[in-house]
């Protein structure tokens, strides 16, 4: 009886050991450094760096409007299509020892709205990141930058007026930061 109760034990604690192993094999860890929040014109905004286990770094931005609201893609023009509209955008600025790696992604894919005009895209209602892909100068621990954001919230009803090229200041770890 105690024999069995053993091997039992013993199956539990093996499977217990196996699947957590391979649980902490096939995580990526991310470490993220918050940069900046405001909110402004009912829409949160969350400035963050990301470095994942891969070695690289992702500037994002979170966008969080209203419940009910929705933002504009990234991918409109900056004044709107036909005037109607705002794009959702993070741009990096004025620093040198930055280099941008690639294109501004977003979180969730844009549709077109069930209204005119249909070219108008917009994310669905809930919060949004973008994501600018950069690469960090060697042997820094922290430095100095700015980011600029410009975003429009609405819903079927009414729009929040745009944020239009706010420009954040903010201390980015460098990768000093990491080692």
């Amino acid at each position: 009886m105690v024999d069995m109760r053993f091997r039992v034990l013993l199956a539990f604690v093996m499977l217990f050991l196996f699947t957590s192993c391979g649980q902490v094999s096939n995580s990526s860890h991310t470490l993220s450094f918050s940069l900046a929040s405001f909110t402004e014109n009912y829409v949160d905004v969350s400035i963050h760096m990301d470095a994942n286990a891969d070695g690289g770094y992702i500037l994002a931005a979170t966008f969080t409007p209203p419940k009910g609201y929705h933002l504009y893609s990234k991918d409109i023009p900056l004044k709107g299509v036909k005037g109607l509209g705002r794009p959702t955008l993070l741009e990096f600025m004025g620093n040198d020892q930055i280099k941008i790696l690639g294109k501004l992604t977003e979180s969730v894919e844009a549709v077109k709205p069930d209204f005119e005009p249909r070219e108008l895209l917009v994310y669905p209602s809930g919060a949004v990141t973008l994501s600018l892909p950069i690469e960090l100068p060697d042997g820094i621990d922290w430095f100095d930058g700015t980011v600029k954001v410009t975003y429009m919230a609405c819903s079927a009803t009414e729009c929040k007026p745009p944020v239009m090229g706010k420009t954040i200041s903010v201390r980015i770890p460098g990768t000093g930061t990491f080692k």
